[in-house]
């Protein structure tokens, strides 16, 4: 199977290739070259070293990765994994380094921030993992807590609660065969986050004689693990809402050159060392690491310290072994078992196969330990609150009919504190219910359902109102007539939003006294009144836990402030998408017509669009990609991600289904590769004397007689090829296009087959244990065809491929490496500036050698 990348019409990429540790290299270059200022954005914030080119916004994340240990997590769950799991990742990695210049050439961010490249570490992938999902489970939501019972009493520590005030929500749902017009179950939704440019899932496809899996990939991660079908079977995930950090008050004294901090069992040393964060703009910071038997500790001030204990940290397991394993899974046999080894984070699943087999469980690693715990910062020097194993089992419920998860308080109850509100989950149900058969292309109705559930709560305080002015009555009249749907072209669902955001104003302006909470930066936003009042609205207008707020008349003063104002305009007008980007780039590049952002939905509706209801209408969370898998056929499936494959600005995939999402749409998955369009290499470069230099992929088959004849010829020995059968090269050429690692090139001037080139990655060419590697290197042999002398003929043809290998390709160095004995090749590498390394033995694929000079020029010296 040859090694290959195609793509459908938004440009999603299917890649092929012959076994898994190539396929997985494959996605790592394709990641590379799609996503590149994502992949090394997302490296950066796990080693805490973002702030060096973002600058002071991003310095209070730096040291918090840096004090929760992050990267050393990352490395010590790496090194745990089995042998195989290992090589693997190391193959993912291994094509990043390689594709990530290339990728690097074509994203703006790089050239806007100074950010040069590094070489990725195995353990990469993991870091980014537990960067993006360390803040996942909401622990600093237990700051919050502390601080509110410490400045209202223990009696209003659950007063903000909406079932998860700043969660991630998520929606998923499975129809059951029975249920379906084809007999086969449908597993479908959306998962909930903030939306990212580029987008945190990226659509894909992976195939290769083992296996065969679309679905949403993260970028700098192998594999697909949360939303995927293979074909037989097809697995989703949401937020469990489980708890399963703490946070424990430390107590740390001087011992010697180091410190001590106090346990259960007395006093135990603490590992302590500096580390200096680096600040674009700014002097560095000075940081104290220190890690107690809890786990390291993440504020240290004047007035607390306080440590974080996290499942990866304590057991040095993250759970990556389970992934590949996913991609295997034909039954939900198969997927029951793989995610029985998950760890973070804490999900529920839904699964379903062929066989009509159904699953709905919760996955990942919870500690068993008190209630406090759960619920705020307690304190380290006490026994009862340490761990206590492990929730074993995790629950799962019998599926006999459709399933739901939306975060909510049911199958992940025991786990948990703070759950979504239940309105999503419930209205799910409502529809999916609602008739007796299912089809996957009627799944968008769902999808885009708007109906606001919470929207009662804060009507029914406006039912009793007296002496309302004659626009307030008017105003109150319209909104209980309204049909509570969140649409963009409503209104009154505008009006609605403001007469929400009013009242969360004025209740905010009670809780005066929990401002200015003291926490290290990066928790600030889990500290903000206006925010938690926003999500917790419900809650505080129905709770008798504060009878000194006169609800009514607060709701009267809203009604009347927003009666007295001008029509508001339809709700899509300011509930506009804002995707976030770490360099506040904009969704069109210079040039591109804009189009209308406008938003149906809310917070509380399956169509889940968030904004902060108390102080803004724009939307910057909501469902982050949409799926509808069809177990009966899987080319009848859907998906949708709210911007494109591509992260580059400009790239036209960068937002072409932008459009689609806006609607509610979802765009169709193309199966048959006869109908996908394959990556295109090649490259045209005109040189002024010379002529028109092409540079086309070579077909083994197709280009076997040019080959041969070229390979076999005395002018070709130093190829080692010219005892070889036509057959044999066949094979030797046959081998070379099916690793993703190793390309070859037919190169024509004016049309005429003119030489060969073969590229190679050096990681996986025996010359790469021959020298430093450096990330992005490319190794070439040029085998030029027998033909008449011309004056500057070999010279204008290493232009060209100049060109081809800096320029379009992307690699800031060329390795070169002929037989010592080539005498002309050495000599060529002299004249063309290359930088004259070490002779090495080689030890070549068929276990001879031969010894070889290394060269190496950069792109830098040939493009200057």
């Amino acid at each position: 199977m040859n090694a290959r990348v195609f793509r459908d019409a938004y440009g999603v990429p299917h890649l092929r290739a012959g076994d898994p540790l190539a396929l997985v290299y494959l996605q790592g270059t394709n990641a590379a070259a799609d996503r590149a200022w994502q992949l090394e954005l997302e490296r950066r914030r796990f080693l805490g070293t973002s702030a060096a080119f973002l600058g002071v916004e991003s310095a209070g994340w730096d040291v918090f990765a840096r004090q929760a240990r992050l990267a050393d997590t990352a490395q010590r769950c790496f090194e745990a994994l089995d042998e195989q799991t290992r090589e693997w990742i190391t193959a993912y990695v291994e094509g990043v380094n390689h594709a990530l210049p290339g990728g690097a050439a074509r994203a703006p961010e790089f050239a806007e921030t100074g950010l040069t490249l590094q070489e990725w570490e195995p353990w990469a992938p993991l870091g980014i993992w537990l960067a993006v999902h360390i803040l996942f489970a909401g622990f600093p939501s237990k700051l919050w807590r502390t601080h509110v019972a410490r400045t209202l009493g223990d009696d209003k520590i659950d007063l903000f609660t909406s079932e998860g005030p700043r969660t991630a929500g998520s929606n998923g749902w499975m129809i059951p065969g029975s249920l379906s017009s084809s007999g086969q179950a449908i597993v479908a939704g959306d998962p909930h986050r903030y939306i990212e440019s580029p987008g945190v899932y990226q659509q894909i496809r992976l195939s290769c004689p083992e296996y065969d899996v679309l679905g949403l990939a993260v970028p700098g991660i192998p594999g697909v693990a949360h939303f995927g079908h293979t074909g037989e079977v097809a697995w989703a995930i949401t937020n469990a809402m489980a708890d399963y950090q703490d946070l424990y008050a430390e107590q740390l004294r001087p011992a010697g050159s180091g410190l001590e901090a106090l346990g259960p069992d007395g006093w135990r040393p603490a590992r302590v060392h500096t580390e200096v964060v680096e600040v674009a703009g700014a002097d560095a910071i000075e940081i104290e690491v220190i890690e107690t038997e809890r786990g390291p500790v993440i504020v240290n001030d004047s007035t607390q310290t306080i440590s974080l204990r996290y499942p990866p940290r304590v057991t040095g397991r993250l759970g990556f072994e389970v992934i590949p394993k996913l991609l295997r899974a034909t039954t939900v046999a198969d997927i029951d078992a793989a995610v029985g080894d998950w760890v973070e984070p804490v999900n529920v699943m839904l699964a379903a196969d062929t066989a009509g087999g159904l699953l709905h469980r919760t996955a990942g690693l919870v500690p068993r330990r008190p209630a406090e715990n759960m619920l705020r910062v307690v304190p380290a020097w006490e026994a009862e609150h340490q761990w206590d194993g492990w929730h074993d089992p995790m629950p799962r419920a019998t599926v006999d009919g459709p399933a739901v998860m939306a975060n909510a308080r049911e199958l992940a109850a025991s786990l948990g504190v703070e759950f979504a509100a239940p309105h999503r989950s419930h209205r799910i149900r409502e529809l999916v219910s609602s008739q007796p058969s299912w089809s996957v292309a009627e799944m968008p109705s769902i999808h885009k359902d708007t109906y606001l559930g919470s929207a009662e709560c804060l009507l029914a305080p406006l039912v009793g109102l007296e002496d309302l002015s004659p626009e307030a009555v008017a105003l109150r009249t319209e909104l209980l007539d309204w049909d509570r749907r969140m649409d963009a072209t409503s209104s009154t669902a505008s009006s609605y939003a403001a007469i929400r955001k009013a009242l969360v104003s004025r209740l905010a302006d009670h809780f005066g006294v929990l401002e200015d909470a003291q926490v290290p930066e990066v928790f600030v936003p889990w500290m903000d009144v206006l925010t938690h009042v926003s999500y917790a609205v419900e809650n505080l207008v129905t709770t008798e836990l504060i009878p000194d707020v006169n609800v009514s008349w607060l709701a009267r003063e809203a009604l009347e402030e927003v009666a007295a104002r001008k029509r508001r305009p339809p709700w899509g007008e300011t509930h506009q998408l804002a995707p976030l980007h770490a360099l506040r780039g904009p969704v069109f590049a210079p040039g591109e017509e804009p189009f209308d952002l406008g938003l149906s939905g809310d917070h509380h509706c399956v169509r889940c669009t968030s904004s902060l209801p108390g102080l803004t209408d724009v939307c910057v969370r909501g469902s982050a990609a949409r799926y509808a898998w069809d177990l009966a056929d899987r080319s009848a499936s859907r998906w949708v991600v709210p911007l494109g494959a591509s992260g580059v600005l400009g790239d036209p995939h960068h937002h072409d289904q932008l459009p689609l999402w806006l609607r509610g749409e979802l765009a169709p998955i193309v199966t048959e590769w006869d109908a996908l369009e394959r990556e295109d290499r090649s490259f045209t470069h005109e040189i002024e004397g010379f002529g028109t230099v092409r540079i086309v992929e070579a077909d083994p088959s197709r280009d076997l007689d040019l080959i041969h004849g070229w390979v076999t010829a005395d002018r070709a020995s130093f190829w080692g090829m010219g005892e070889l059968s036509r057959d044999e090269i066949a094979a030797t050429y046959g081998f070379l296009d099916s690793v993703p690692t190793h390309h070859v090139y037919v190169v024509q001037l004016d049309g005429v087959p003119i030489g060969l080139l073969q590229t190679y990655d050096p990681q996986a060419d025996p010359v790469g244990a021959a020298y430093e590697i450096q990330a992005g290197d490319i190794g070439a042999h040029l085998l030029v065809a027998p033909g008449d002398p011309r004056p500057g003929f070999t010279g204008n043809l290493l232009r060209a491929l100049g060109q081809f290998v800096f320029v379009h390709l992307g690699h800031p160095r060329l390795v070169a490496e002929p037989d010592t004995r080539n005498e002309r090749a050495v000599d060529r590498l002299y004249r063309s500036g290359f930088t004259i390394g070490p002779e090495v033995k080689i030890t070549l694929s068929d276990g001879t050698t031969k010894t070889a000079q290394l060269g190496f020029l950069t792109a830098e010296r040939f493009l200057n």
